[in-house]
């Protein structure tokens, strides 16, 4: 076991959520504009993911999300024996990242949303979001490209956040995290499960697409 590129996936994974809780209560201590604490909680996200898959990328793939794993996993770019490592070290982290910024803005460390989020919009926003980050990331690497990963996974998700209904979770170590700190960025328990749901429906199609598109390596 690569206990390295375990460490690098959770410590990858609490700063993206401590990046994306964090930013949006500073976002909301800013301003009562909903559309400034979007653009500062957009804008932080997307710089610290650019940064973190140049730094982690070579360390342990910069995953940070439990559908990449799997996907990769599918396609026999990851050894499946890893997936479970990956996916709690991933899971702990988001948690961690949003106790990380409860505790940075002195709100209380432990808390559960109450913010519900999913309903049938914001069903098919996760479906989009997943499907388009999924499919950027395969087909970059389907396509000897993977340098380019870290400009066009901050790229997807920064316009996601703008175009889904949903401000693109598409991650479900993130979605989970995302439920213990009960601020802008939060959501409730009660929502999770439908996202993560569309979320793998979103992951499914993208990784349909790729296989029809592109052909594949040998």
């Amino acid at each position: 076991m690569n206990y390295r590129a375990l460490l690098s996936e959770y410590f990858g994974t609490t700063i993206l959520v401590a990046t994306v809780v964090g930013s949006g209560i500073m976002g909301t201590n800013l301003s009562d504009d909903t559309l400034v604490a979007l653009l500062v909680n957009g804008l932080s996200t997307i710089f610290v993911l650019g940064i973190l898959i140049l730094t982690l990328g070579p360390v342990s793939g910069a995953h940070f999300n439990p559908l990449v794993t799997i996907a990769l996993a599918l396609s026999k770019q990851f050894p499946t024996k890893q997936i479970l490592p990956y996916v709690l070290s991933q899971m702990l982290g988001g948690i961690y990242g949003a106790i990380i910024a409860n505790a940075m803005f002195s709100q209380a460390i432990f808390q559960i949303s109450t913010t519900a989020r999913f309903n049938g919009g914001t069903a098919i926003g996760e479906v989009m979001a997943t499907t388009l980050l999924l499919f950027v990331i395969l087909s970059l690497l389907r396509t000897d490209r993977a340098n380019l990963i870290a400009l066009a996974v901050p790229g997807v998700i920064g316009a996601a956040y703008f175009f889904t209904s949903s401000t693109s979770f598409a991650n479900p170590a993130v979605t989970i995290g995302r439920i213990f700190s009960d601020t802008f960025a939060g959501i409730a328990p009660e929502s999770v499960l439908g996202f993560i749901a569309f979320q793998i429906i979103g992951a499914a199609i993208a990784i349909g697409l790729v296989n029809l598109m592109f052909a594949k390596k040998r």
